[in-house]
């Protein structure tokens, strides 16, 4: 099957010669979680930008469902939804009444069935005779996903959606991502919140300067990339690290009670159990063993430098 987005060598400079994309590729598959992670400035909310048709790139080209973005803008734009990072809304305007008049302007018939059931799972049928401006953040942050989704498209881009929400409604709102994802929407979202693509996300790209550095299956990113580090906790404390440990690179806690040692999984030997014999024949005795497994944050952090 056809990637449902395409993105072809695309490129975005200024007049100034600054470069806010340089030469990015990539294809998404109809009905899958990409989640794009990158520090401000990166180039996120540009390529978002350009793909859904606010801003002209340079060079490159586009396709959505098989159609070129500039040739076919309407058909295109049609089938995508898109929550920008800043909330923009008709202040005095119902509810219900935004979700209404954004179904109107993709020339959609009125359906009040569909809006209702829409509000109804943004949990704001409550407040579907409120004004915008009567509502909380997080609220106007539903509200803002309603529009986007109101004219029933087949691509929803979310440009961080849980900036300024807190923890529940944030909760809330990855509940309602998933469900979108069960009913066939694709998703590409930014988010700063490195846990929540971890938890959610089917592929992950960094982007840093402009530049696609990868995109790769999430669990295989982890285990690809992710180093796995053992606590080795000491019956006694010790100053230094013995001499004949040298070799292991281990690092020595702060209060000299615990050995620090990072190994590659994906390595035919990992080392521990050597490491472990030395140990003892270095006259350490243990008292506990813990491992842990890098997160997607860590692997983020090195990747783009820190």
């Amino acid at each position: 099957m056809p990637p449902i987005v395409s993105i072809c060598d695309l490129h975005k400079s200024y007049a100034d010669g600054s470069e806010a994309l340089k030469g990015v590729s990539l294809d998404i598959e109809e009905g899958e979680i990409i989640a794009l992670l990158g520090p401000n400035g990166a180039g996120k909310t540009t390529l978002i930008s350009t793909v859904c048709g606010i801003t002209y790139a340079s060079s490159g080209s586009v396709s959505v469902a098989g159609f070129d973005i500039t040739k076919d803008y309407r058909k295109t734009r049609a089938m995508i939804g898109l929550v920008p990072q800043e909330i923009t809304l008709e202040s005095f305007q119902k509810v219900e009444d935004s979700l209404h008049f954004s179904r109107g302007l993709f020339n959609k018939p009125r359906d009040e069935a569909f809006v209702e059931s829409l509000l109804k799972k943004l949990s704001l049928w409550d407040k579907r005779d409120a004004r915008n401006m009567t509502l909380s953040g997080g609220m106007r942050r539903r509200v803002m996903i309603g529009k986007a989704l109101s004219h029933q498209p087949r691509i929803l881009f979310l440009d961080e959606p849980t900036a300024g929400v807190d923890v529940e409604l944030r909760k809330d709102m990855w509940d309602i991502v998933r469900e979108l994802k069960e009913d066939g929407v694709t998703i590409i979202l930014t988010t700063h919140y490195i846990e929540e693509a971890e938890a959610i996300a089917d592929r992950v790209g960094v982007i840093n300067g402009g530049e696609l550095l990868l995109v790769e299956e999430k669990n295989m990113l982890m285990q690809r990339m992710g180093a796995k580090a053992m606590r080795i906790d000491l019956q006694q404390p010790i100053t230094e690290i013995p001499v004949t440990l040298a070799s292991y690179d281990l690092r020595l806690s702060a209060n000299g009670d615990a050995l620090f040692y990072t190994y590659d999984t994906r390595g035919e030997r990992t080392g521990i159990t050597r490491l472990l014999t030395d140990i003892s024949g270095a006259g350490l005795v243990l008292r506990d063993l813990q491992t842990s497994q890098s997160s997607l944050e860590d692997i983020f952090v090195d990747l783009v430098g820190g």
